[in-house]
């Protein structure tokens, strides 16, 4: 999306006009390096903006064409990150960074079992020959694994340092560098003490933190990879001379027909040209419900086809289907700048020059107080260890991406990571009518006025329409069972209707004489006029999604353009507030208003006239089948025809903002008690090795209870009762 350019460096003029590119960067570990990255690109010449993914590790750069994508990734190579081109990892996957960590780890592990096993005996009280003989098999083992095992650390900390950056790994890497360079020491003087096997160990619990860090990250991120797995690797497209041949999703183009078999996920987006089946599109709309699909029907890339083979017209291909729109949508979200974020990244961003001077004073104060070089080196390299910020950093990032993902299970796709935030502090909910609280499709209000014979007419005109009332009679008879009749010189006329022959009779769908007829159309059989009325009706669990919100403390109102008469009806139906024939205008004011009175206003709304409405609430909804410019104001999209991922979303927020709250008490609780300690000489290395672990997966793990909550739906009740 192109976006204008504001207030570049003046040795890089621009048009005006930006362009987008994504970048995956594996080496983000938390909120100090979004803080880093952001802040660090927004000042390169050319770049309008950055926006930090952390679950997908992915950031998206608005920049002018003049930059290129090289230039960026030399950018971040700058600020201490490597990065690549997402159209090389489209996934945003650190598979080969982990299987690094992995190997690392059981080196770490190997060599640190060995040098435990040699220290025993120097516990024990080996003679001096003997002790000095097992610290230089110790050494031996040590050095090459130390300089194996610690490459993740001492490459990230050297190419921070290159540039005159800092990381978390820096003082790591000291601390571990500084325990081994006091071991060969004492090997080398023939002292008493040597600590390979606390160097060894600080690396393999330090490493076993890093490997489960990011498997339960994978595990978050699991619902996005899932769906974009299931998209269709290619298709069999039919040849001119009726033969097929496979053609690989990339190369798929509009206007191709596929043949689709039994059992096979879509690889484009297209309309149904012949046969009928059953598809599954839970992988789109969160609904597990099997849908039947005919010819005029469109089904999605990543749907899988559960019946009968059938022939698709490709639509969308590529980067245009609504497949690759939802990874968009999950591509962008951010963990944006809120309250918490920055409270974090405040945290993370003097912590280093905080560490340093904590570890030199620590140092200095023990010297003072006539302890040796090496005991008050030790000290210093346990405050380095256990001072880490990763509790802190993980605090929100980890609980941000746990509650997307799992909402995303659910159909419901967060666009702004801060959208969670504002969302546990709605009190109020207003929505648009048509399209929100309804489907926005035209049903028919009751098939009953159809006898058996007319019923197969009726589907085999309409689904030659793409008519919205044809559209929505077709899907209202096939989901009555109906199978279409075989008719013959099928025509249809523009603002009339449908026109064909059916075993020498003539028949026709056609829109009706009278002005008065409302929202109907008539099926005519050799003149025979049978009216068809339709309505647009209520998404199922409105009421269900309204008690729900209710139920939370957020009351709930309408605000809609619709006539007065029509909007007040629904909300006499539904039980709430209703104003109806508003302007566009008039809904940001009463939002105004709203929030001027000290409410937090949740607006839902699918239509171009609530843009203004939805950019202007406290936090918004739209669903999926909104207009382009709703989807791009809302802070997050439903799918489906149910209701209820609204009311989800907010309970899940709110638990959000719980776990937040929570794992910044455990990040702060646990440094209030482990940084003295450390200083005050009561925790060796191997313990803050130990210590700064366990504080960064419990916070993960308490994220990880998130999962639960969405398991539920907006009532709270688990979702598979």
């Amino acid at each position: 999306m192109n976006a204008p350019v504001p207030d570049l460096a003046p040795d890089l003029p621009v048009s005006g006009e930006c362009i987008d590119s994504r970048f995956t960067v594996p080496g983000m570990r938390c909120a100090g390096c979004i803080g880093k990255v952001e802040r660090g690109l927004s000042a390169v010449p050319g770049v309008a903006a950055a926006r930090v993914n952390f679950s997908a590790k992915r950031v998206a750069v608005s920049h002018v064409p003049r930059l290129t994508e090289d230039d960026i990734i030399d950018e971040l190579r700058k600020l201490g990150f490597e990065a690549e081109r997402a159209a090389d990892n489209p996934l945003g996957r650190d598979d080969a960074e982990t299987k690094r960590l992995l190997r690392a780890l059981a080196v770490a592990g190997f060599g640190m079992m060995n040098i435990m096993l040699l220290s025993v005996s120097v516990w024990s009280g080996a003679d001096a020959v003997t002790r000095e003989m097992f610290h230089w098999i110790s050494a031996l083992i040590a050095v090459p694994v130390i300089a194996y095992a610690g490459r993740p650390f001492f490459s990230s900390a050297l190419m921070a340092l290159r540039y005159r950056r800092t990381n978390m790994d820096v003082p790591i890497s000291i601390g571990v560098l500084l325990a081994t360079g006091l071991s060969l020491y004492e090997t080398v003087t023939g002292g008493a003490h040597a600590y390979f096997d606390g160097a060894v160990m600080l690396l393999f619990f330090l490493l076993a933190g890093r490997v489960l860090d990011a498997m339960m990250r994978s595990r978050a991120r699991s619902g996005i990879a899932s769906l974009l797995g299931r998209m269709g690797r290619g298709a069999h497209v039919v040849q001119p001379d009726g033969s097929t041949q496979y053609v690989e999703a990339e190369r798929l183009a509009p206007g191709m027909v596929m043949l689709v078999a039994a059992g096979e996920a879509l690889a484009a987006d297209g309309e149904v040209l012949e046969g009928r089946t059953t598809i599954d599109s839970s992988m789109l709309t969160g609904e597990s419900d099997p849908r039947p699909a005919g010819p005029g029907d469109a089904i999605h890339a990543g749907m899988v086809n559960l019946g009968n083979p059938v022939r698709v017209k490709v639509t969308a291909a590529a980067q245009d289907t609504a497949l690759a729109d939802i990874a968009r949508l999950m591509d962008e979200a951010g963990q944006s700048r809120s309250r918490y974020v920055r409270i974090a990244d405040k945290a993370s961003r003097i912590y280093a020059p905080a560490v340093h001077s904590l570890a030199f004073l620590s140092f200095c104060g023990w010297m003072l107080a006539g302890a040796g070089v090496y005991h008050a080196l030790t000290i210093a390299v346990a405050v380095l260890i256990i001072t880490c910020p990763c509790a802190l950093g993980l605090a929100v990032p980890a609980a941000q991406v746990v509650a997307a993902g799992a909402l995303m299970k659910r159909g419901l796709l967060i666009k702004d990571g801060s959208a969670l935030e504002r969302l546990a502090e709605v009190d109020e909910a207003l929505f648009d009518k048509t399209g929100t609280l309804t489907l926005g499709e035209p049903r028919p209000a009751d098939l009953g006025v159809l006898d058996a014979q007319a019923r197969p007419l009726a589907l085999a005109l309409a689904q030659g329409s793409r008519h919205p009332l044809s559209r929505g009679l077709a899907q209202a008879l096939r989901d009555a069972g109906t199978e279409p009749a075989a008719l013959d010189d099928l025509a249809e006329t523009a603002g009339m209707g449908m026109t064909a022959r059916f075993q020498g009779h003539d028949v026709a769908l056609v829109r009706p004489e009278a002005e008065t007829a409302g929202l109907s159309v008539d099926l005519l059989v050799d003149g025979a006029r049978t009216r068809i009325a339709f309505t647009d009706p209520l998404r199922p669990d409105v009421r269900e999604t309204i008690a729900a919100l209710a139920a939370q403390g957020i009351r709930s109102g309408i605000v809609s353009g619709d006539r007065v008469e029509t909007v007040a009806a629904v909300g006499t139906q539904l039980g709430i507030e209703a104003v109806g024939g508003m302007t566009p205008a008039e809904k940001l004011d009463m939002l105004g208003d709203r929030a001027a009175k000290g409410h937090k206003v949740l607006m839902v709304g699918d239509g171009l006239n609530d843009g203004p409405a939805l950019a202007g609430a406290h936090v918004s909804i739209a669903p999926g089948g909104a207009s382009d410019v709703s989807q791009q104001a809302a802070d997050a999209v439903f799918v489906g025809e149910r209701f209820m991922p609204v009311a989800l979303a907010v309970r899940v927020a709110r638990a959000t903002m719980g776990i937040v709250r929570q794992n910044f008490v455990m990040a702060a609780v646990y440094n209030m008690l482990a940084v003295p300690l450390a200083i005050f000489g009561f925790v060796t290395p191997l313990i803050a090795a130990v210590a700064m672990s366990a504080s960064s997966l419990l916070v993960v793990g308490n994220s990880l209870r998130l999962a639960r909550a969405a398991g539920q739906d907006g009532a709270g009740r688990d979702s598979a009762a």
